[in-house]
């Protein structure tokens, strides 16, 4: 079992940055890909990001590349999103999730999820 629990949302102007926290505990954190999704209000659950269980292997949505960037802490058992350049369809819930071996990008392919915090980029 993998608990995890995001922070670092909140509300921001366009152009702005914010960067979310994942803390995980539980199962060895290092044995899991961690990725970030995000869900707007009548959307699904979009993916974000993800980063492999050894942090070489990084992959993100289009839209994102060069404005956000994952990573994670190994020794804090902690995963991050850092988000710059926020535009207002950057609102949305955001949530990590955490999925035994390979790196995946699908949401059904993710075991455990966070709780969610939300993020509101103002125009």
């Amino acid at each position: 079992q993998v608990q995890l629990v995001e922070s670092g949302g909140g509300l921001v102007q366009t152009g702005g940055s914010l960067r979310l926290s994942c803390a995980a505990s539980g199962r060895t954190f290092s044995s899991y890909t961690m990725g970030w999704f995000r869900q707007a209000p009548g959307k699904e659950r979009e993916f974000v990001a993800a980063i492999g269980w050894s942090g070489d292997r990084i992959y993100y949505t289009d839209s994102m590349k060069g404005r956000f960037t994952i990573s994670r802490d190994k020794a804090k058992n902690t995963l991050y999103l850092q988000m710059n350049s926020l535009k207002p369809e950057d609102t949305a819930v955001y949530y990590c999730a955490a999925a035994l071996g390979a790196l995946v990008t699908a949401a059904g392919n993710y075991d455990y999820w966070g709780q969610g915090t939300q993020v509101t980029v103002s125009s």
